[in-house]
């Protein structure tokens, strides 16, 4: 159970001073990886500035499931793994399976990413050596850092990528005079299911459901911190927004209406080259810091919060008396912060095996709508939030087209996943 630490006059002189920034921009930050950096470059390349809109849906939905997960943690008084519980045990078996499976998984092909740009800008090293420097830099700083040195350097890793990439964005402004007519909302034929997946892919990640361990960490506890939660979270989608539609736009300034295809994420090692080329030298290096920051954020952000959520789910399944305060002390905790460190280290030599890969795929493609679904279902329920938030049906809204959206990519993707 969520101890509650009721500090009105502490709470009173935050609001005051406008300390309201929490975790939210590390949640949103986390949820940024380099595939969301290749989706919305293509769109730039494909399509121009069509997908503006889309990108500016998919923030307000995540939004939504973010404030969702941040008043379920304040009004319940419970953790999100306590919630799911309640519903039955499916959930939370469920959730033990993905965990272990995405950890496992998570952990070679997020360090991976790293290694892809600090390669290009120092390919002195392998791929295999960055990807294996970057898992034991996460370890290092979970296992003996504190919460708050963890947090700063999220932040100072958060503004560098958003200065890189919004800086380069900047200098492509000018190029952008004969595109602008494409900034017209609509939906080329053929690319709905595209469209959708651009809007699901804005900051969401399974490290969403970590945003109530950060709040306590914040020591954000109570129904009074609703308002401050809802303004994290709304700074946090805003700056996410800002820093996709940079991307686009980079994209559509350089390579629409050209033959250049961005394939993975190793296109964005040949990108941050045409940068290069087209602007000046140095901007390729700007960029492939601000996709090496990106990266290494996820990376922090998942080794961080994610052992929240598996040492809550071994607390809660076992009964265990733990308060939320010792989460991050418990034996659980350092397992999986382990899990996700040095098993993965493998999968770097010896590949990804495919069986693994399709149940990562599989378990994965459910759990937004999973976490949507659930979302409602709890915050609706008057036994465990107590009176209803005034602008619940709101919420409800946001949570509703979550719902559906996810629904859809997840049968997309599982059809594509096993019949091709």
């Amino acid at each position: 159970m969520l101890e509650q630490k009721q500090l009105p006059l502490e709470q009173e002189q935050m609001i005051k001073k406008g300390s309201i920034i929490g975790p939210g921009l590390i949640v949103a930050a986390t949820g940024v990886g380099a595939g969301d950096l290749v989706a919305a470059l293509v769109a730039g390349t494909n399509y121009g500035l069509v997908f503006l809109w889309a990108i500016i849906v998919g923030s307000i939905l995540k939004f939504a499931l973010n404030e969702g997960v941040g008043r379920w943690h304040l009004t319940s008084g419970k953790t999100i793994l306590e919630g799911w519980h309640a519903m039955g045990k499916w959930a939370t078996g469920y959730f033990g399976v993905y965990s272990v499976i995405w950890g496992f998984v998570y952990g070679a092909a997020g360090t991976a990413s790293c290694a892809l740009a600090m390669t290009a800008l120092f390919p002195q090293l392998s791929l295999t050596q960055w990807a294996i420097i970057h898992g034991l830099l996460g370890f290092v700083l979970v296992w003996w850092g504190k919460y708050k040195t963890f947090e700063n350097v999220m932040n100072v890793l958060i503004g560098i990528m958003f200065v890189a990439v919004v800086g380069s964005a900047l200098l492509v402004i000018p190029q952008l005079s004969d595109i602008w007519g494409t900034a017209i909302p609509t939906l080329p034929k053929g690319s709905l299911v595209y469209a959708l997946g651009l809007i699901g892919g804005v900051g969401g990640s399974l490290t969403m459901a970590s945003y109530g361990y950060w709040l306590q960490e914040n020591r954000w506890t109570g129904p009074s911190f609703i308002r401050a939660v809802r303004f994290d979270s709304a700074v946090a989608y805003i700056v996410t927004a800002l820093f996709t539609l940079s991307l686009l736009v980079l994209g559509a300034g350089l390579l629409y209406g050209t033959d250049f295809n961005i394939s993975g994420e190793k296109g964005l090692v040949d990108f941050a080259s045409i940068l290069g080329n087209e602007l000046h030298p140095a901007v390729r290096y700007v960029f492939l810091i601000g996709f090496w920051s990106a990266s290494f954020t996820s990376v922090l952000g998942v080794w961080n919060g994610v052992p929240y959520l598996f040492a809550d789910f071994i607390r809660t399944i076992r009964h265990q008396d733990i308060n939320n305060d010792d989460l991050s002390k418990t034996k659980a905790y350092r397992f999986f912060v382990l899990w996700l460190t040095f098993p993965p280290m493998l999968l770097h030599f010896i590949g990804k095996p495919v069986g693994l890969i399709i149940a990562y795929g599989a378990l994965g493609s459910i759990f937004m709508p999973f976490l949507a679904i659930t979302l409602l279902y709890l915050l609706n329920k008057k036994q465990y939030v107590g009176t209803i938030d005034r602008k619940q049906w709101l919420s409800n809204i946001g949570l509703g087209i979550s719902i559906l959206l996810f629904v859809i990519l997840a049968i997309n993707e599982l059809r594509n996943m096993f019949f091709g």
